[in-house]
């Protein structure tokens, strides 16, 4: 039997200044998710959080798209970490880009994530143990898919704006292409309409990180005491420095030796950047599941826009009506502005409505993430338009 539980009101947090309400939804036999892998996954949870309020037309409807290590948590005080304001407090909130006195906000956990919304680490109701690599291999369209049935539920039919960064940013364009007669304006955001061959390479040394612990056990550490927390947290160091660039790590870090006048010959951290990479993969391993990053890596990785589309771009946009704001920064190498010029092209060859900004700065890909001023009034601006074009008081 399908249900929406509500299981937390979160008091004004001091870094956000936003309610947050904290819900989880139970899909059950009668609405199974239909996977891209040919598998249904039923029965199964979504939880997600929302800010601000629903008008009576049910219009003002904001969606956010988490990347890849993100959650629903975007403007609230993390539950496992404590942190206060979420992943995206300069975005979020009254007055902000994504204005919470304006807009009913709406951010989900994705499928095959470890956050509430049913993934690897859930229990399997047909073996009464967690599923491990027995879960169904998923894709961004199956996340896509997930949220809708979700929207669907709320007894919402139409998306404002839908907007997120990196694999954010794929679902974003996943939902303007696959249900585009429900977007009215898309806002994809240092990303790119499928992963590059340097991207797949990347994640496959996180995977083979967290398989190579012995504590991975195949994927069935769940039903022990122990977990892979070094490969897992390896994979993390990994991954985090394809997110900032050459520049970035120079102007923080340098060659500076961390709380020692000299190197001891050995293999303590003996630099900056050794620590805060240590740091990073340890802190992370608290709050996310290493069969989890093994599932979403590999959406990541199967993403195609173009493949169902003859393998040209723009047939994917075809008689679009949506309102676009592609972003990229220019230090960006992991999802370059290369790739988001391939959106913007294809978008102008579908005659879409489109903007592109290109915002100059040494932050790299984690800057959609960081204080850029440029951005925030582009998203302002934008946002601020759109809602104006809508009719949005």
């Amino acid at each position: 039997m399908s249900q929406t539980v509500e299981i937390q009101r979160q008091p004004d947090d001091a870094a956000a200044r936003v309610k947050a309400v904290s819900a989880v939804t139970t899909f059950g036999p009668e609405a199974p998710l239909q996977l891209d892998c040919g598998v249904s996954l039923s029965p199964f949870t979504i939880a997600y959080e929302t800010y601000g309020t629903l008008n009576v037309d049910k219009s003002n409807v904001v969606l956010i798209c988490h990347a890849l290590t993100g959650d629903q948590h975007v403007a609230s005080r993390h539950p496992i970490t404590g942190k206060p304001g979420g992943w995206w407090p300069m975005m979020v909130g009254p007055g902000l880009p994504i204005d919470t006195d304006r807009y009913f906000v709406i951010c989900q956990n994705v499928i095959g994530g470890c956050m509430g919304t049913t993934g690897p680490k859930d229990i399997d109701p047909g073996t009464g143990k967690p599923y491990g690599l027995s879960f169904p291999v998923i894709t961004i369209g199956d996340m896509v898919r997930a949220q809708a049935m979700l929207l669907d539920r709320l007894g919402i039919k139409d998306i404002f704006c839908v907007i997120g960064g990196s694999m954010g940013g794929m679902q974003v364009l996943q939902w303007a292409t696959a249900y585009p007669e429900r977007v009215f304006s898309a806002i994809p955001i240092a990303t790119a309409a499928r992963h590059s061959a340097q991207n797949i390479a990347f994640h496959e040394v996180g995977r083979q990180a967290i398989m190579a612990d012995p504590e991975w056990h195949a994927g069935a550490y769940l039903d022990g005491e122990t977990s892979p927390a070094k490969g897992l947290a390896v994979a993390r160091m990994a991954a985090h420095i394809t997110y900032l660039s050459e520049a970035a790590l120079h102007r923080k870090f340098g060659r500076n030796l961390q709380n020692r006048d000299k190197v001891t010959y050995g293999f303590d951290a003996d630099f900056q950047i050794e620590s805060y990479l240590r740091y990073q993969g340890s802190t992370f391993v608290d709050r996310f599941d290493a069969n989890s990053y093994l599932y979403i890596t590999r959406a990541m990785d199967y993403f195609d826009l173009a493949a169902d589309c003859g393998g040209v771009l723009a047939n994917a946009f075809k008689g679009t009506k949506t309102r676009f704001c592609v972003v990229s920064f220019t230090s960006d190498w992991l999802f370059p502005t290369s790739d988001n010029r391939q959106i913007v092209h294809a978008l102008n060859a579908a005659a879409a409505n489109v903007s592109f900004v290109e915002i100059d700065t040494d932050k790299g890909h984690d800057a959609f993430l960081l204080d850029e001023p440029e951005m925030f009034a582009t998203l302002k601006g934008f946002i601020g338009a759109a809602a104006e074009r809508r009719g949005l008081k």
